[in-house]
């Protein structure tokens, strides 16, 4: 297949653009191969321990780039025409072949010199991610089947093709049909959209993606034919990861010590339950633990299938025991590098607390922060279809497409004493059971976070929070992403929303964002934050209808209060409920008290 070059922005290799994508570039359609195609020598490598641990120990790649103009010795990445049919936009003829022109490749047709234009339709299988193109003369001579007494079997013409458009008959499909000229032989592309159309013409998936020269596996999943540039046609995986000085979480450091203390090698040696017990007692004492904890990590150690530790810790445990880390030292932060926070926690910023009904706990302003963006891989047309990898090569070590971007953000810590006692009112419990319901009969949200209470309210919060500092910051909604910290189980306790804006640039962005990270404009932004959730151009309907929207993965949430761009969403704009932020008739909100605490502190001083 021909493989030509053209340019996009650095970004785009990972997302929307990335590897298995169909790009639309000055009239001509392409899709980029999977990076076993990369020439690794012209191509940066991107360093990011703890992503590339999370993947596998793979390696990260960043696409060649150039400032000039590209030329025939520019560094550049190869793509494929895809789908290779296409009609002459003069004459109509249908060719899959592309003329030359004195050596050169030209998208103009061989008999007319007319612009080749790409087919409108491509044919996706149901559940294997495979992409190929529909056979044009099977399908225009098969016609319903073999007992449509309209088909020509015996005709198998494929250079005698014509796309035909009909304007009288409208805009719609019925107006497109392509016709043989050699049998006279036409069919609709109306034909084309019945279910188990291209099945009942005799077509079947290659179990292959556009640029693969065989099939690497047998697929059974039925073809359906799809708009080129449809969504659906591709859906990307991608893992980020902050850079930052990875700290232990305190599960793990708890586990360090306790296997460290001088008494630990005993436990494993006594034959006396109750001695065991008393020992475990000893260092639990020493270490400020439970006796429990010192006992599983002896079971643990026991246990010689249990590794001795697991090299990749969780990206968003460790990101939130460094953020722990610099927001109780307090203060300016003066530290070198891609992760500078100065934070504001609760004791020594006590004049933002009544106005939060003492909720958060801490205020950081990032004013540095180096994310770093892989693109794992992508399914096509189901969110549960398979997952295709972004590198389909034959090499054990993976390398993936990635982009390393700089910018800033604002963190918020919530207090941990008080969300414990919400989440664990049988209210709250019961309100988010009818997500969890759904979540558990979906099979794709796996891949989602569980919508435990706790992670649900500060979800929503995050939101809230990104379009009121929309209005304020400079930034775009769509520029500012979210990271939720929200774990509610075990020692790594969570509970935290990191609101962040990232540049391509080495230099980052401008400041806008991390300037109202200050208290005295954060924490207003925070109640108009709230008050822009407490009321909603839809309610009753959206603060009362339970079945949601997106899957049903959403409760009180609706595009007029919560939803944002799903680019800037972890979750894909799921996972939300305004009641359990701010109260509902059967449930206690999390925040549901903030809001009367700022209009009777708003009151008493109108009366001063």
């Amino acid at each position: 297949m021909e493989k030509i070059m053209h340019d996009l922005r650095l970004s785009e290799i990972v997302a929307p653009f990335g590897v298995g994508a169909i790009t639309d570039v000055s009239g001509q359609s392409l899709v980029a191969p999977d990076t076993s195609y990369w020439d690794k020598r012209v191509a940066q490598e991107v360093h990011c321990a703890r992503l590339s641990e999370t993947l596998g120990q793979a390696r990260l790649f960043e696409a060649p780039t150039h400032a000039e103009r590209a030329g025939k010795t520019t560094k550049s990445l190869e793509y494929w025409r895809f789908p290779a049919w296409r009609f002459c936009e003069r004459c109509d003829r249908m060719t899959r072949f592309t003329g030359k022109h004195k050596g050169a490749w030209i998208n103009e047709c061989n008999h007319c010199g007319g612009a080749l234009i790409p087919m409108r339709y491509v044919a996706v299988c149901k559940g294997g991610s495979h992409i190929q193109d529909i056979s044009w003369p099977l399908w225009t001579h098969r016609g319903r089947g073999s007992d449509d007494p309209g088909s020509s079997p015996e005709c198998s013409d494929a250079t005698s093709l014509r796309f035909d458009r009909d304007r009288k008959a409208g805009e719609g499909l019925s107006a497109l049909s392509v016709r043989c000229t050699a049998c006279k032989r036409s069919r609709s592309l109306a034909d084309l959209v019945e279910p188990g159309a291209l099945k009942r013409d005799g077509m079947g998936c290659w179990g292959r993606q556009p640029w693969q020269e065989k099939s690497t596996t047998t697929c059974d999943f039925d073809l359906v034919a799809v708009p080129r540039a449809a969504t659906g046609n591709y859906m990307a995986e991608q893992v980020s990861a902050l850079d930052i000085p990875e700290e232990l979480p305190a599960s793990l450091a708890t586990r360090d010590s306790i296997r460290s203390h001088h008494d630990f090698g005993r436990l494993t040696n006594l034959p006396d339950p109750s001695r065991v017990e008393m020992i475990a007692s000893w260092i639990a004492s020493d270490l400020g633990t439970t006796s429990e904890a010192v006992l599983a990590v002896a079971a643990e150690e026991a246990d010689s299938s249990t590794p001795e530790r697991a090299i990749t810790v969780d990206l968003k445990a460790g990101e939130w025991a460094a953020f722990e880390k610099k927001m109780n030292r307090g203060g300016r932060d003066y530290a070198q590098g891609d992760f500078v926070v100065d934070s504001w926690p609760s004791e020594t910023a006590s004049s933002y607390e009544p106005l939060t009904a003492g909720h958060v706990s801490g205020i950081g302003q990032v004013r540095r922060v180096r994310e770093v963006r892989a693109l794992r891989g992508f399914r096509r047309y189901s969110p549960d279809a398979a997952l295709i990898d972004a590198d389909l090569g034959t090499n054990h070590q993976k390398d993936y497409p990635a982009i390393e971007l700089f910018g800033e953000g604002v963190f918020l810590r919530f207090d941990e004493s008080r969300l414990a006692a919400w989440e664990a009112r049988e209210d709250v419990r019961a309100r988010a059971e009818v997500l969890f319901a759904r979540y558990r009969a979906t099979p794709w949200a796996g891949r989602l976070e569980a919508p435990e209470p706790r992670y649900v309210a500060l979800h929503t919060i995050a939101h809230l929070m990104i379009r009121r500092l929309a209005y304020d910051s400079g930034y775009a909604a769509a520029s500012v992403r979210e990271r939720i910290y929200a774990n509610g189980d075990g020692t790594d306790r969570s509970a935290g929303i990191l609101m962040y804006t990232a540049a391509g640039d080495a230099q980052g962005t401008l400041g806008g964002l991390v300037r109202l990270g200050a208290p005295d404009k954060l924490v207003p932004l925070f109640v108009a934050a709230l008050g822009d959730g407490d009321y909603c151009s839809n309610d009753p309907v959206c603060r009362e209808h339970a079945s949601g929207v997106d899957s049903n993965l959403n409760l009180a949430a609706c595009h007029g209060c919560v939803l944002i761009s799903e680019t800037s969403c972890e979750s894909a704009n799921r996972l939300l409920d305004r009641q359990l932020v701010l109260g509902g008739p059967k449930v206690r909100g999390l925040l549901q008290n903030v809001l009367d605490v700022t209009h009777l502190a708003s009151r008493d001083h109108v009366q001063e």
